[in-house]
C-alpha cells in the first residue's frame, strides 16, 4: 500500500491538531496543580475554594483525554485507512469535545474538525 492510498492530509492535521490540544490542556492542568494547593486551604474559606478549584480541573482533563484521542485516531487512520470513516467520527467528535478544555486555542479543535471531515470524505 503506497502513501498515495491513505488520507495523509487528514493525518497530518489530526497529528497537529492533537498536539496542541494536548499541550494546551497539559499545561492548564500543570497550572492547576501549581496553584490550588495556593488557594485550597487558605482562611475560612479555604475548603469551599478547593471545591471549587477541582470542578475547575474537568475541561483541561476533557482536554487531555481528548488530545490523546485525536492523537490515537490520527495513527489508526494512517495505519488502517480502509477504516478512516470510524476513526474521522473518532477525530471529529474529541476535536469537538475539546473545545471544553481549550481547544488547543482553538486552532486545535479547528483542524481536529477539518481532519475528521477529510477523513469522512477520502476514499481511496
Amino acid at each position: 500500500m503506497g502513501s498515495s492510498e491513505r488520507p495523509m492530509a487528514a493525518f497530518a492535521l489530526a497529528v497537529v491538531s492533537g498536539l496542541l490540544i494536548l499541550l494546551v490542556s497539559g499545561f492548564a492542568v500543570a497550572m492547576w496543580a501549581w496553584v490550588a494547593p495556593m488557594w485550597g486551604g487558605m482562611g475560612m474559606m479555604g475548603g469551599m475554594m478547593g471545591g471549587w478549584m477541582g470542578f475547575l480541573l474537568i475541561g483541561p482533563v476533557i482536554g487531555v483525554i481528548s488530545g490523546i484521542a485525536v492523537l490515537v485516531g490520527a495513527v489508526m487512520l494512517y495505519n488502517n485507512p480502509g477504516q478512516s470513516q470510524t476513526w474521522g467520527i473518532i477525530i471529529l467528535v474529541f476535536s469537538v469535545l475539546s473545545l471544553l478544555g481549550g481547544g488547543g486555542f482553538l486552532v486545535g479543535a479547528i483542524l481536529g474538525i477539518v481532519s475528521g471531515i477529510l477523513a469522512l470524505t477520502w476514499r481511496p
